[in-house]
C-alpha cells in the first residue's frame, strides 16, 4: 500500500495562486471605487439647481473661462464637492477602523462619543462664552470631540491599553455609549435653557455641506489627511487584533501602539469631519458594509475601500439633496440615512456570514 503525496504538494503550490489572484481581486476593486470617485466627484460638478454641462466644466476647471458657469463652479460647487469627498473618506475610514478595534459590526465612531463631545463644545461656546462665529464653533467642535474621545478611552482602558487589563471591545463600547448619553442630556438641558445655544446647533447639528466656513477648510482637510494616514498605517494591525491579542503579539504586533494609532487615527478622522459638517450618522457603519463583501477581514483591503465608498456614498447623496426638491435642499445626513439605510438591510440581509 502506498501514500500518495501529490494532494498536499497540489495545496501548497495553490498558494501562491491564490494569493495572485486575491490581490489582483483587490487591486481590480480598489480602481473601480476610484473610478467611482471621480464620477461622483464630475457629478457634484455637473448637477445642481442649474445642471452645468461637461464642456463648461472642464472650461472652469482648466481653461480659465470667466462665464457664470464658471464662478458657479469655482466659487460655489468645486470647494463643496472636495469637502464633501473629504468627510465622505473620512469617515468611511474611521467606520472601518472603529468597527475593527471594537469588534462590533455595527460601531461608527459616533460611538467615542464624537458627535455628542463635538455638540457640547458647541453649546459650551455659544452658552458660556456667547461667540458663535463660523470658524470658532468648528474649534469647538474639534475640541469637543477630542475631549469625549479621551475620556471614553481612559475610562475604558483603566490602567492601560496593552489589552491585560480593561481593554476589551465590550469595555470601550460601554464607555462610549454611557459618556455619549451624559453629553447629550447635557446638552438638550443648555439648548432648552438658551434659545441662542438652541439656533446656533440647530443650524449646525443638520448635517450638511452647504453654507460650511471656508476659513476652517485648509485645517480640515490637513487634520483628514493625516487621520487617513495613520488609518492606512493601523489597518494591517487591526487584521492581527481579529484573531486575538496574544496571537498579534506572536506575529510582532505591538498590541498597545495599534489600539493607542487606531483611536488617535478614529478621533482625527471623525472630529475633523464631524467639527465642519456637523454629524453625519450612519455613513461610516454604511460605508465599510458596502465593500466588506470584497475584503473580509482584511483591514489592509478594507479601509481603502471603505473610505472611497464613504467618498462616493456622500457625494451621491449631497447631489441627491440638492435636486430633491424644487425650493432649497435636503442636508445631505438626512439623505445618507435615508439612502443607505434600506440599502445596508439588504447587504446585511444577503451577507449573513459576514465576518469582521
Amino acid at each position: 500500500m502506498t501514500t500518495s503525496t501529490l494532494t498536499p504538494a497540489t495545496d501548497v503550490g495553490t498558494l501562491p495562486a491564490r494569493r495572485r489572484h486575491r490581490r489582483r481581486r483587490d487591486a481590480v476593486a480598489v480602481a473601480i471605487a476610484v473610478i467611482a470617485v471621480f464620477a461622483a466627484f464630475a457629478v457634484s460638478l455637473m448637477v445642481g439647481s442649474n445642471a452645468i454641462a461637461p464642456g463648461d466644466v472642464l472650461a472652469a476647471l482648466f481653461g480659465g473661462a470667466a462665464t457664470p458657469e464658471a464662478t458657479v463652479i469655482l466659487t460655489q460647487r468645486l470647494p463643496r464637492t472636495v469637502l464633501g469627498l473629504a468627510v465622505g473618506l473620512a469617515l468611511g475610514a474611521a467606520g472601518a477602523l472603529m468597527q475593527g478595534h471594537t469588534r462590533n459590526p455595527l460601531a461608527e465612531p459616533g460611538l467615542f462619543g464624537v458627535n455628542s463631545g463635538a455638540a457640547l463644545g458647541v453649546v459650551v461656546l455659544t452658552f458660556a462664552f456667547d461667540r458663535s462665529g463660523p470658524l470658532e464653533i468648528v474649534g469647538a467642535a474639534l475640541v469637543g470631540a477630542a475631549a469625549a474621545t479621551i475620556v471614553v478611552v481612559s475610562l475604558a482602558w483603566g490602567g492601560g491599553p496593552d489589552g491585560r487589563t480593561d481593554a476589551s471591545p465590550l469595555t470601550l463600547t460601554v464607555a462610549g455609549a454611557a459618556l455619549g448619553a451624559v453629553l447629550t442630556a447635557l446638552t438638550t438641558a443648555v439648548v432648552l435653557l438658551d434659545r441662542q445655544s438652541l439656533d446656533v446647533v440647530r443650524y449646525w447639528a443638520v448635517g450638511s455641506l452647504s453654507g460650511r466656513p471656508t476659513e476652517a477648510v485648509p485645517l480640515v482637510l490637513a487634520l483628514i489627511a493625516v487621520g487617513l494616514v495613520l488609518a492606512l498605517v493601523n489597518a494591517p494591525g487591526v487584521t492581527a487584533l481579529g484573531l486575538g491579542d496574544d496571537v498579534a503579539r506572536s506575529l510582532g504586533n505591538n498590541v498597545a501602539a495599534v489600539r493607542i494609532v487606531g483611536v488617535v487615527a478614529i478621533t482625527v478622522l471623525a472630529a475633523a469631519a464631524t467639527a465642519v459638517c456637523g454629524p453625519i450618522a450612519f455613513l461610516g457603519i454604511a460605508a465599510p458594509w458596502a465593500v466588506r463583501w470584497v475584503s473580509g477581514p482584511r483591514y489592509g483591503v478594507l479601509v481603502p475601500l471603505a473610505a472611497l465608498a464613504g467618498g462616493v456614498i456622500l457625494l451621491l447623496s449631497d447631489v441627491l439633496g440638492r435636486i430633491s426638491t424644487r425650493d432649497g435642499e435636503l442636508p445631505v445626513g438626512l439623505v445618507v440615512a435615508i439612502v443607505a439605510a434600506p440599502v445596508m438591510i439588504a447587504i446585511v440581509t444577503r451577507k449573513k456570514g459576514a465576518t469582521l
